[in-house]
């Protein structure tokens, strides 16, 4: 692993101790399995968004924000998806991380006490110091926009 690791402090919240907190699942993982604290199951029926809690509250030092992202297996198989994906906790933010679920998918999806639902990868924040221009550097690509890359 390179470099020291980030200290990430992590509350659960509403008596949620059983549950296991966020975790690498390999050596090369990038994010930390996050999982579902619900009190009962909850059904996403196809098109519907809905808030899953975790339990958890988390302290990200400054500099850095930890990206809520959705689970590959889970888009492929049931597609289920992050409707603000990613989804980004502020280094100043202390509440509960919810996670914004979608059903993409053609099937109802039962989301249960413990599913893992998405993942967290911590990532390194740069503060921009905004400056008006008259002018803008050129590039090749200029204003092309929308569709504009990859044309002939």
């Amino acid at each position: 692993m390179d470099g020291e690791p980030i200290i990430i402090k992590v509350k659960r919240l509403d008596g949620q101790n059983r549950l296991p907190l966020p975790a690498y699942v390999s050596e090369g993982a990038s994010g930390l399995d996050i999982r579902a604290a619900v009190k009962e199951p909850v059904e996403l029926k196809p098109g519907d968004i809905r808030l899953i809690p975790t339990g958890l509250a988390v302290s990200i030092p400054p500099g850095f924000e930890a990206q809520i992202r959705p689970r590959s297996g889970l888009a492929l198989r049931h597609g289920i998806g992050m409707v603000n994906a990613p989804g980004t906790i502020d280094s100043d933010y202390r509440g509960e991380i919810g996670i914004v679920l979608i059903n993409w998918g053609k099937a109802p999806f039962v989301v249960r006490n413990g599913d893992r639902i998405a993942q967290m990868v911590i990532s390194r924040t740069y503060r921009a110091k905004i400056v008006v221009a008259d002018e803008l550097d050129n590039t090749e690509r200029g204003t092309g926009g929308f569709g504009h890359t990859g044309k002939n």
